[in-house]
């Protein structure tokens, strides 16, 4: 009797699995697509097998970030207090730009995953390994905000965002209508329209006016690092 042919061997399913898994999916089709069901279909399985690796939708969305936050390096042993923590923050900022959906997911948590929080330890601890007092380290913390985890709230966050709401309401946004909304910003706001037009702009930045978001980033983090170094030479206290 001739043998029947075996069925390809499935990959078990674990909690690593599918975290994995829900952040490539996020990462193609973006994290509003994502829901237990289509992560199911994505792995071959019935939605009720995920709920024995993840609780519910947001206990997943905690295991993506520690995903995500795993991947942050940038530490570099027997380095300065500076350059660690500019290394770390610049490490931070590329594993979220490998995923452009974390840092939304980031700022959506109630609490601080464990992972994030053992990221935010580690911060803390070049800050005061670096001589740093408790005090100064806490208002550190504090001017980095969420540049710390390499993310930032940019002033503008496209190229249409200075035109006045009004228009972009009525306008579609072609580029006759987009020549006229600048024209008219220019009218408004010269002040605003003089410092867009005066340095050359990439379109595909996310940065206010299509800046370099690079430079931008690591520009502010420099002059908060250098600023804090002052600080810290000089001793600075908040005590009265």
């Amino acid at each position: 009797m001739p043998e029947q042919p075996q069925e390809p061997r499935r990959t078990p399913l674990s909690r690593d699995r599918v975290l994995r898994a829900a952040v490539a999916f996020a990462d193609g089709s973006g994290i509003e697509a994502l829901s237990m069901r289509r992560l199911a279909q994505e792995l071959g399985v019935v939605p009720m097998a995920l709920y024995k690796h993840v609780a519910n939708k947001e206990e997943l969305l905690d295991g993506m970030v520690e995903v995500v936050v795993a991947e942050i390096g940038g530490q570099v042993p027997g380095s300065d207090w500076k350059s660690a923590v500019r290394g770390r923050i610049l490490g931070a900022r590329g594993a979220l730009l490998s995923h452009s959906w974390a840092a939304q997911v980031i700022r959506s948590r109630a609490t601080p995953t464990p992972a994030v929080l053992a990221y935010l330890d580690s911060v803390i601890a070049m800050f005061r390994a670096g001589g740093f007092s408790l005090d100064l380290t806490h208002h550190v913390m504090h001017a980095l905000g969420s540049r710390v985890l390499g993310f930032t709230e940019e002033l503008f966050d496209d190229p249409a965002s200075t035109a006045p709401q009004d228009d972009r309401a009525s306008t579609p946004w072609d580029d006759r209508a987009q020549a006229a909304a600048y024209e008219e910003t220019a009218r408004r706001y010269p002040h605003v329209a003089e410092l867009a037009r005066s340095v050359a702009h990439d379109r595909g930045s996310v940065v206010g006016q299509g800046c370099d978001d690079a430079f931008e980033f690591a520009f502010a983090l420099d002059l908060l690092l250098d600023g804090f170094e002052r600080l810290h030479a000089r001793g600075w206290t908040s005590a009265p």
